[in-house]
């Protein structure tokens, strides 16, 4: 065993090298949980291996091995679990045939010994077991602390069936590849298949695919698109070959030439890594799945393939019923090469249909990637072993590539459909200002030329937009043209907000600030009858930026006395308003400057704070610390995770707060005045309250469900009530970039 003081999981299960479905899953979920939560904790691997006759070459996660067939190793190897202190908790991935004995019951007197938590993953669930089945599934759940299954059929059978209290069973689905939306174009153009229109079945061969079936349904398909290429990917399974060799393989082949479809039907004939099955999926345009099986309770291959936007063909096995519907794919009759004609014919016929079923079926399985699926099992986990207090994982790193992609020669273009720009939509001061603050502060942090030339875009930007008056046009058209009337506070806030940094950063070429300062200086001489509270609290964190480093560098002299005096009149006017809200409300607890909660409401308090930085006058901080400590009490009454105000109703006095349509924005201004708060007063809460309002980006929300997408380096529009928004637009990328960036200042 090897040696090491993190505390850690250990997972029972077959693991690579080894070739079988369990091992694929268990090392993708191990991957993931050490992705989000090493070196915090450690995961670790007890191999089975089959009955003694192969030796693997397994890495160093692998720290113990039983022989599947032997009672003795499965006893030796409970006795020395428990000895480790640095094992909390055993996962163990269960399938009947992957432990010895009748229906696997050497697992039982292991799981006996065990005085550890134990969670079992049940990768069948069958209906209808036979006696020694039921028995040996009714021991090991009772045992355990708890039990997941894949989908909510499986769960209600092992009630009803096993009789497994249901508080110990949870629905965890699936994982899949985080991949962007796929370019099916894109995709065959790699592998060599443009024009061709691609079918595929992807997994480790063996009779119960029922591949012949979805063979013997292609030559009527072939006569009217004699463009259609199946695939049939993967090497045959490792127990078949023992047993049969390439029976069924060639089987297979023989078939192909009856019906004449040489040119059709290809096998690539090789145990994939994932890249290679990624690629083949991507590129795949009707997924079928012809599972001979009913009772199958979960699929890699299926699932895989749906998270690669393929509209699939399947049998009703009881994993693909809970995953198919008419908006992602149709199921098919057991052993009938009918039903898998007649689809592929409807599929083809209707190419718009079918690209609308990618999309469906692409971001149906956003919930199921493995970094969700990962949080979820690691959340599971800690209910029973306390491995991390705080479920915290590690920080993604920093990635600029969506925030390019979503950049051109002119500016940060404002909506995206998914994940591609939107160029009609145009552009808008608030991102483009949102741009350049947060590659100001990433380069004072992280030298890259790129982020310079990026920093560049966005100040001409401001420049191309900046009114004679000091004020900006807030929205610029695909064309390059002014299309506004109005001007927002909320913009020009945000823009001396922006300059501000850039002006206070030493660390940019001189240059760069001396443009900015140009602009800045601009602005400062306009009207600050601003009517927009956030458009003043915008403004007063950029002043203030700009009054420390004058103050850093030994500048006093009327300009830097200028500058302090417009964020006292800004600060002022937000304590006004304070005041006026505290004397007209009949409700002592309304600890706020107006009668509503809206959007961005953190920047509120902390542009006090900032205020109080320069001007050590304590009504700034008194007024920062009461407003903040209701803001908390507001979006913290879930104790788990934070909760923005939704958009869907917003929160006003005397009335019920919105819970959805929570926006980036909102968890990147609680980051940001959070971080601001502890800085300036030290206190401990408030780093934790920053954490875990960073972490709603992160999956702690109410969804249980990443936002930030590390697949693109983008960010989704919003949180429902039930799902996401899977637009990734400017202004929520850039919110979790900002809030990136404040976290990491407490977290070094």
């Amino acid at each position: 065993m090897s040696k090491s003081k993190n505390p850690g999981i250990l997972y029972v299960a077959s693991y690579p090298p080894r070739e079988c479905g369990i091992a694929t899953f268990t090392k993708r979920l191990t991957t993931a949980i050490d992705k989000e939560f090493n070196p915090e904790i450690k995961s670790r691997i007890c191999a089975i291996n089959s009955n003694g006759s192969s030796i693997y070459n397994y890495p160093r996660k692998v720290v113990m091995q039983i022989n599947e067939t032997e009672i003795e190793d499965y006893i030796n190897r409970a006795n020395e679990i428990n000895k480790s202190q640095e094992i909390r908790l055993v996962n163990i991935q269960h399938e009947y045939g992957l432990f010895g004995g009748e229906q696997g019951e050497f697992l039982i007197p292991f799981i006996e010994l065990l005085n550890k938590p134990v969670v079992i993953t049940m990768h069948t669930v069958l209906p209808r077991p036979d006696d020694k089945m039921r028995k040996v599934g009714e021991v090991i759940a009772k045992k355990s602390a708890a039990i997941v299954v894949m989908n909510s059929r499986a769960k209600e059978i092992l009630r009803t069936v096993y009789h497994v209290d249901q508080n110990k069973i949870h629905v965890i689905p699936h994982g899949v590849f985080h991949v962007p939306f796929p370019s099916k174009s894109k995709a065959k153009q790699k592998l060599n298949l443009s024009g061709r229109t691609i079918i595929s079945t992807f997994g480790m061969i063996s009779r119960d695919k029922g591949i012949e079936y979805a063979i013997e349904a292609l030559p009527d398909v072939v006569a009217v698109y004699p463009d259609v290429l199946y695939l049939i990917i993967g090497a045959t399974h490792p127990q078949v070959l023992k047993r049969e060799g390439e029976k069924y393989r060639n089987k297979l082949r023989r078939l192909i030439v009856k019906h004449n479809l040489k040119d059709h039907v290809k096998f690539y004939d090789r145990y994939l890594e994932e890249k290679e099955v990624v690629d083949f999926l991507k590129a795949t345009d009707i997924y079928v799945y012809p599972m001979l099986s009913r009772e199958q309770a979960s699929s890699g291959s299926l699932s895989d393939a749906m998270a690669c936007g393929c509209p699939a063909i399947a049998t009703p096995s009881q994993y693909a019923k809970s995953v198919l519907n008419h908006e992602r794919g149709i199921l098919v009759r057991f052993r009938n090469s009918k039903d898998i004609k007649a689809a592929l014919l409807e599929l083809l016929s209707d190419p718009k249909a079918r690209k609308e079923m990618i999309k469906n079926t692409y971001f149906y399985t956003r919930f199921m990637t493995w970094q969700n699926v990962a949080l979820s099992y690691f959340k599971l986990f800690n209910r029973f072993a306390k491995i991390v207090p705080q479920e915290k994982g590690k920080l993604p790193a920093i990635s600029l590539d969506y925030i390019k992609t979503l950049t051109d020669d002119f500016g940060i273009i404002q909506f995206a459909v998914h994940t591609k720009p939107d160029t009609h939509s145009g552009y808008c001061l608030d991102d483009n200002t949102r741009a350049l603050l947060g590659c100001a502060i990433r380069y004072g942090r992280h030298r890259v030329k790129s982020t310079l030339n990026l920093i560049n875009i966005y100040l001409k930007f401001m420049e191309f937009t900046q009114k004679p008056n000091g004020r900006f046009h807030n929205f610029v058209s695909y064309q390059r043209t002014y299309n506004d009337i109005n001007e927002s506070d909320d913009s020009f806030g945000r823009a001396i907000w922006a300059l501000g940094t850039v002006v206070g950063n030493k660390d940019l070429p001189d240059d760069i600030i001396s443009k900015a300062r140009k602009i800045l200086d601009k602005s400062i001489e306009s009207n600050f009858e601003l009517s927009s509270l956030r458009g003043v609290a915008f403004s007063i964190i950029g002043l203030s930026r700009l009054a420390e480093a004058m103050a850093a560098a030994g500048q006093t002299d009327e300009q830097s006395a200028k500058v302090t005096a417009l964020i006292e009149k800004l600060s002022n006017r937000l304590l006004e308003e304070w005041s006026y809200q505290q004397k007209i409300s009949s409700d002592r607890n309304w600890q706020w400057f107006e009668d509503c909660l809206t959007y961005s409401n953190y920047k509120l308090p902390e542009a006090l704070y900032h205020a109080y930085r320069v001007t050590k006058d304590k009504k700034y901080l008194n007024i920062a610390e009461k407003s903040l400590q209701f803001l908390i009490s507001t979006t913290f009454e879930n104790k788990e995770y934070f909760s923005p105000i939704g958009q869907d109703g917003w929160y006003f006095r005397n009335g019920k707060r919105a819970y959805y349509d929570q926006q980036p924005e909102d968890a990147a201004s609680a980051t940001e005045a959070l971080v601001m708060a502890h800085k300036v007063t030290k206190k401990k809460i408030y780093k934790d309250k920053a954490e875990m309002a960073f972490y709603w980006f992160l999956g702690k929300n109410h969804l249980n469900q990443m936002v930030y997408d590390e697949a693109t380096g983008g960010c989704y529009d919003g949180l429902g009530r039930y799902s996401l928004n899977f637009n990734q637009g400017a202004e929520s990328t850039l919110s979790y970039f900002l809030a990136r960036l404040a976290i990491e200042e407490i977290e070094k």
